[in-house]
């Protein structure tokens, strides 16, 4: 007997993952903000410190961003109701395009409505049946997205290194467009691509190159034009994608490059042609704030400072925060349970911060990723220093098999915990599929 089609939502009913976190008193996600203040925020009726925003030279909620915002909403409205291909273009895009391009020292520019539908866009456009796209296996999921929507064949390579890229490209049919695309700061574990190595291993083999710059726009570089400009390798670089949502403080995203690129992306990147123009506040905020990130360099100096003293801090209490070299913090804490736990305490202690665990970070590696910011003080710092050392004592968070016995990876995870916290509650074997199949992971936005 033909058993019918299958009900669609009968995962959505059995799904029990944020229920049980609910349940247990430490589900992290959709905390509501009620007021923004850059460095800090109001939730639930009480000041925490903010250190989980990508915010990092703190002009999302300048005042001078913010009425740009404001008057350029007064000028042309709430919305653009049109995609830019037909009637959705106005003066400030071309305006903010033009000021990218030559920002980055670039023929031209093209926004589109977000960072994962510039990635999105570009790749399925650019690229046909027979290329490959080279890929780092730790570039954001806006990137892998893209490159399993592309014609072309996905090739993952080791993180940062160019030998597992060589490898890789040495095996392609000679015939294959190739494409290399890398994250220049990685969202995760914060630390920098390696472009010096990879970039002469790309070229020796013909492949064109594509740099994700989204989370080291305003961090690296002159004046905060990213990796690319960090390591002085501009004429090597084909393609340079940014977001306006981290050091920019808004939202959207760009692709940068050649004339003749950018006008057939105008035109063939789906992404862009059926989707709705970014809206005029977006444009106006973004555009003064590209200004002010190069008019006031002593943001970028004071976002470096804050950063070195977090390096510093965190290493000293004993915390493991990988290879980070940016503002991009990662504190591993390990068992899954106790990354959620921690991140309940630290909130509880007036801290808001984010947990991220498998897919975003392999099993039994979760950690709490923080971010800082140039506006954070000195005060505010050493008050998130505080909080860590005194959590990671009462948690045991040292006594974690991450730190207690690092290299043996348990890949267990299940919000549905005992009371107790201890690791063998979260890590009973070293299968390679968590029970639950748990997809929830501290996204980072594009």
């Amino acid at each position: 007997m033909a058993k019918g089609p299958r009900d669609l939502f009968q995962k959505c009913r059995e799904y029990r993952d944020s229920a049980d976190a609910r349940a247990q008193g430490f589900y992290p996600y959709f905390r509501s903000i009620e007021e923004p203040h850059g460095n800090y925020v109001i939730c639930e009726g009480e000041r925490k410190i903010m250190i989980g925003s990508n915010n990092y030279l703190g002009l999302a909620q300048d005042p001078r961003v913010v009425e740009a915002a404001c008057a350029a909403t007064r000028r042309y409205g709430a919305g653009c109701t049109g995609s830019r291909l037909l009637n959705g273009t106005i003066k400030l895009h071309v305006e903010l395009e033009e000021a990218l391009a030559e920002f980055l020292g670039c023929e031209d520019a093209i926004l589109f409505s977000t960072g994962f539908f510039a990635n999105q866009g570009a790749l399925i456009a650019l690229t046909e049946d027979g290329d490959s796209i080279l890929c780092d296996r730790e570039n954001h999921a806006s990137i892998i997205d893209g490159c399993q929507f592309a014609p072309a064949k996905l090739v993952p390579f080791r993180h940062n290194s160019p030998s597992s890229l060589e490898n890789r490209l040495k095996r392609l049919p000679e015939e294959s467009g190739r494409l290399v695309i890398m994250d220049g700061v990685f969202s995760m574990s914060g630390d920098i691509a390696n472009l010096p190595e990879i970039i002469p291993t790309a070229k020796r083999h013909g492949a064109f190159v594509y740099v994700d710059e989204a989370h080291s726009l305003g961090v690296l570089g002159r004046q905060g034009r990213g990796t690319v400009d960090h390591f002085g390798l501009k004429a090597d670089v084909d393609i340079t994608m940014g977001t306006f949502s981290k050091s920019l403080g808004s939202m959207g995203g760009f692709i940068a490059g050649n004339a003749q690129m950018v006008e057939y992306l105008k035109h063939r990147a789906r992404c862009l042609i059926f989707t709705a123009a970014l809206a005029p506040a977006v444009v106006g905020a973004v555009k003064k704030a590209l200004e002010l990130m190069q008019e006031e360099e002593w943001r970028i100096a004071a976002l470096w400072r804050n950063t070195r003293k977090m390096h510093e801090g965190f290493k000293r209490i004993g915390f493991n925060i990988g290879e980070t070299k940016t503002p991009i913090v990662p504190i591993l804490i390990g068992s899954e349970a106790k990354a959620f736990i921690f991140t309940q305490r630290l909130f509880e202690e007036g801290i808001f911060a984010t947990p991220a665990i498998y897919p975003a970070v392999r099993y039994g590696e979760a950690i709490v990723r923080t971010s800082f910011m140039a506006t954070h003080s000195d005060d505010d710092l050493d008050r998130v220093l505080e909080i860590f050392a005194k959590l990671a004592r009462e948690l045991g968070t040292f006594d974690d098999p991450a730190y207690a016995n690092p290299g043996r990876r348990k890949n267990i995870f299940d919000f549905r915990l005992p009371d107790s916290v201890a690791t063998e509650a979260v890590r009973e074997n070293g299968g390679d599929h968590s029970q639950n199949e748990s997809g929830l992971c501290a996204a980072v936005s594009r």
